[in-house]
């Protein structure tokens, strides 16, 4: 969800009222609540024009899609239960659903990153990993950063090396988090954890933060930490994607952003970024990187980082292609 569309959602939350704006957020992930109620709380006064032009814009998107097939997994339950009933069913919706109603999983999300840290922390390093790699990415580099180096280095380290848990071991987590995932002995272990998952978890952490964690699985296993290198989305990796791409991604980053961003880029990327735009954009572009006078590189990588979370939203949501290795091409 983009900025303009942060303040585009909070206006039309604001403008619906307050039952129906709960009955909207209800769908909504634990992130875009957060992104949405932050926006809602510090809204200033909005113009008729504004308020019609946004109201406008949901409209027209609106009878442009249909309802059909959305809330599946409610309309699956209730048909199911009532040609089943509920003991029959659920067993056969845990093989449909899989562990979608992980209860303890789910209400972490809504936690934030040191809450979260703090009810995990005196857990077994294999625990924290195993819960670690169930949160969404930047929601497990935030209890990250709240850990002890040691700690820290100890949990991704389990990430990297985690190919899959058996729902026996989910068992212990369920000791810690209520019922994660239940079902049968034979049950095929989970696919999570792995080399992906700690390279997704180590894009989100800052600069110094990452090397000490890099350093310490260097030590362990030097492989190991190459493929998570080379599993890793780095701000110059974004000259991979089209110029399509490159537009798109540009509509959504603010200007100021990118300047910072682009001072620790590679003149080959700055380039390819000033093609995409129109001419006077990128003479203007231009211009303010070489009136912008010395940036901490704290604040470069803050910015870096955050235009990467703006890529890799992209790329789930299907807009933008991520330049990969053999088959996996779409991140």
């Amino acid at each position: 969800m983009s900025d303009d569309g942060v303040q585009k959602g909070a206006i039309l939350m604001l403008a619906l009222g307050e039952e129906e704006a709960a009955e909207v957020m209800k769908y909504l992930s634990p992130r875009e609540v957060q992104k949405l109620g932050a926006a809602m709380s510090t809204m200033k006064a909005v113009s008729s024009n504004e308020l019609d032009r946004v109201l406008n814009e949901f409209r027209t998107q609106t009878e442009e899609s249909t309802s059909f097939g959305l809330d599946s997994d409610e309309y699956i339950r209730a048909v199911l239960t009532k040609a089943l009933g509920e003991d029959k069913a659920a067993t056969l919706l845990h093989r449909i659903l899989g562990s979608r109603d992980a209860s303890g999983i789910e209400s972490l999300k809504w936690m934030d990153g040191p809450s979260v840290a703090d009810l995990v922390r005196n857990e077994h390093p294999q625990i924290i990993a195993t819960i670690l790699v169930h949160l969404e990415r930047y929601h497990a580099c935030e209890v990250l950063n709240c850990f002890s180096e040691r700690l820290r280095n100890d949990v991704v380290l389990r990430i990297a090396t985690l190919d899959g848990v058996q729902p026996a071991a989910l068992r212990e987590l369920n000791d810690v988090l209520t019922k994660l995932l239940t079902g049968n002995e034979n049950l095929k272990k989970k696919p999570i954890g792995g080399v992906r998952a700690a390279a997704e978890i180590l894009n989100f952490l800052s600069g110094d933060i990452e090397a000490s964690v890099m350093e310490n699985l260097k030590n362990y296993d030097s492989d190991m930490a190459q493929k998570i290198m080379d599993e890793m989305f780095v701000f110059d990796n974004i000259i991979d994607i089209d110029d399509r791409g490159i537009q798109i991604l540009l509509r959504e980053v603010q200007s100021e952003s990118l300047i910072i961003a682009l001072k620790g880029a590679s003149q080959e990327l700055r380039d390819k970024i000033f093609r995409n735009m129109s001419q006077r954009a990128a003479e203007m572009m231009r211009e303010d990187l070489e009136s912008k006078g010395p940036v901490r590189l704290s604040e470069v990588e803050t910015q870096q980082k955050e235009i990467l979370q703006i890529v890799r939203r992209l790329a789930d949501e299907g807009q933008i292609v991520l330049g990969g290795k053999g088959e996996d091409t779409f991140i």
